[in-house]
Parts: structure tokens; sequence; C-alpha cells
């Protein structure tokens, strides 16, 4: 009973914490239409590989992560400007004609390694998964055993799909259903990047980044 307690907080905090519009899950949104569910799937289970390893590091080498702040704050900034490119694109595509792809999008590369290397570089799950982690291992739901962080992680990853599954397939639904063509859903999409790039920005400037989090998950971690 405890195991499938952890394995469905993992899958359920992982669905929920999917579903907000973001970087990775809006390019899976975007990769759906533009180039088919498989590819859209496959840079998704890149994303996901990359979120678990993550999280099982965190698992065993909380006392290094903590440590890594200065490298946080850099790729901080490194994923504001792929966001920044990711919409840029992705209003060039949409002047250029209806089939233009993202120019970000617009290349060979494996799209599972795609996802593994766009994943690597976002730092704001990192203190996402230690908190949540420091609040299940205080409420005695994780606990430190290889079975139950495995199973936690088989949520973790599990959660994660299905919630790229609402942008993959709903997205997809939504542009056949109202015929959208793919000049007016880049329009959107860069819209979307615009303001995400814009909420990263304010979150540096204001000390509210993944790097602060850290900072603060640290600080209670002393008292």
């Amino acid at each position: 009973m405890d195991l499938l307690k952890v394995f469905f907080w993992g899958l359920i905090v992982s669905f929920l914490g999917t579903l907000p519009l973001g970087t990775l899950n809006v390019a899976a949104m975007q990769m759906s239409v533009q180039e088919g569910i498989s590819n859209a799937l496959y840079f998704s289970f890149g994303c996901i590989l990359t979120e678990m390893i993550y999280v099982r590091i965190s698992l065993i080498g909380v006392s290094w992560i903590r440590k890594q702040k200065k490298l946080i704050k850099w790729l901080e900034w490194v994923t504001l400007a792929i966001v920044i490119a990711l919409a840029i694109g992705s209003f060039v595509a949409a002047g250029k004609n209806s089939n233009a792809k993202n120019v970000m999008l617009n290349n060979d590369m494996n799209r599972f390694i795609l996802g593994l290397l766009l994943s690597a570089i976002n730092p704001a799950q990192i203190p996402f998964w230690l908190g949540w982690s420091t609040i299940l291992f205080t409420k005695n739901i994780l606990k430190p055993n290889n079975t139950y962080y495995y199973l936690y992680i088989s949520g973790i990853g599990i959660g994660s799909i299905l919630g790229n599954c609402v942008f993959i397939f709903g997205g997809k639904y939504i542009v056949e259903e109202l015929d959208a063509n793919m000049n007016l859903l880049n329009w959107i999409i860069g819209g979307i990047f615009s303001l995400a790039a814009l909420i990263q920005l304010i979150k540096i400037m204001w000390h509210k980044d993944a790097a602060q989090k850290l900072n603060n998950f640290d600080e209670h971690s002393k008292t």
C-alpha cells in the first residue's frame, strides 16, 4: 500500500506540474501538429528521461545539487535565450507561409535527442522536485529505499507523459477541429513563447528563478 502511495504521488504531482504552459510542452504540441504524433512523443520521451534522471540524482545527491547555484543561474539564461529563439522562429515561420516550420525545429536532429538536450538545460525542474521530494520525505510517504525511489520515479515518468499527451493530442485535435492553418498556429505559439520568455526574465530579475528557489530551499533546510 505504501509503495502504491508513493507511485501515485509521483504520478499526480508530475501530471499536474506538466499542465501549465511551458517551453517543452508547447514545443511538443507544435511538433505534433507540424511533424506528427510520433515525433512529438519521441521528443516528450527524451524530455521525460532527463527529468527522471534529475530526480534520481536529486534523491542521492541533494547536498551536491545545492552547491550548483551558479550553474543553475547560467542555465536559466540559456533557457531564456532558447525560449526567445523559439518565439522568433515561430514569428518568422508565420511571416513566410502557412506551411513554414519554426526555424528552431526545422532540423534533422533526432527528436528524442532534442528532447533530452532541451530538458537538460531547463533547471526549473530541479528545485521543483527537490521541494516535493522533501515534502514526501517529511510526510513519510517517500522513504530512503531504492524500491520507493524507483516507484516514485516511475510514477513521475508516467505522469509527465500523460501531461504531455494533453498537449500533443489536445493541440492537434483543436487545430484540426478549428481547421486552423499553420500560419495562425505559428503566430499563437510565437505569442506563447514570448509570454514564457517575459515571465522567465521577470523571475530572473526579481530573483524568483530556479537558482533563488534552490537557495531558499537550502536556507529552510538549515532551520
